[in-house]
């Protein structure tokens, strides 16, 4: 699988997760610090619902390869470097369940950064 479609693809796991918190799955204690067991309370459903929508458009982006090299390129390393931040913030998460999110953002920005168009 190329670099390209494995960023979009686990985007869009990334977007779907966030969709079903915004809807309300009782997946609390997978995310947010786990501090949250359950449903989510409605501002962080808040904030999954634009993260949802984020990721989404993100996915869309990076599949159908639109913009220019130059764009291409800032907006993958933009993404990839957004990526390392939340592997790093998922890698201390106190829920041990939500570390697993650690490494599917690791391999996501890894990812991304080899998706860039070259310079």
């Amino acid at each position: 699988m190329s670099s390209i479609r494995f960023t979009a693809a686990t985007l869009a796991g990334l977007g779907a997760f966030q969709t079903g918190l915004a809807a309300g799955a009782p997946w609390g204690h997978m995310a947010y610090g786990g501090s949250h067991p359950g449903r989510l309370p409605t501002r962080l459903r808040t904030v999954s619902a634009v993260a949802a929508a984020g990721y989404g458009v993100a996915a869309a982006l990076v599949a159908t390869e639109r913009g220019t090299v130059t764009s291409r390129r800032i907006g993958l390393t933009c993404l990839a470097g957004f990526l390392g931040f939340g592997t790093a913030l998922n890698a201390v998460s106190p829920s041990r369940t939500e570390r697993i999110w650690a490494p599917v953002c690791a391999a996501t920005a890894v990812a991304a950064w080899r998706a860039r168009p070259p310079a």
